[in-house]
């Protein structure tokens, strides 16, 4: 079977990932993952391969991440991945799965930051009025 490529993306950070036969190796950014820091990211980014440890053993997964910060670049990859092994292995029930386990493992978070308004320091916040 041939490679299969895949995005995700969260915020501004998007991730591309190849998935091809193998024996399970993870690189993101060329960085093995069990050398990829933050911890806490590391471990957001193993979750699709804990859910289907048997299926993520048989491929090799490369992952290009770029923008956002630490945290959006993870769920950025992890939606990558999971969509890699999905489209990888042609797997309704492994979609299922996932799904159920967190709708975010598929589908991309469609979430960004309201812009900056005019009147005030930020999207939400304004210049306080005083009357005296």
């Amino acid at each position: 079977m041939d490679a299969v490529n895949t995005s995700g993306k969260r915020k501004t950070a998007v991730a591309r990932a190849v998935v091809k036969e193998g024996t399970g190796k993870v690189v993101i950014n060329k960085i093995p993952i069990d050398i990829y820091t933050p911890e806490l990211a590391r471990l957001k980014i193993q979750e699709p391969l804990g859910l289907a440890p048997e299926k993520a053993a048989k491929v090799d997964i490369s992952v290009n991440v770029q923008g956002g910060g630490v945290m959006g670049q993870a769920e950025a990859v992890r939606t990558a991945i999971t969509r890699g092994l999905i489209d990888f292995f042609k797997d309704e029930e492994l979609e299922a799965m996932f799904r159920a386990y967190d709708r975010s493992f598929v589908i991309n978070d469609t979430r960004r930051k309201l812009p900056k308004n005019p009147l005030g320091h930020g999207a939400r916040a304004k210049r306080q009025k005083s009357y005296r």
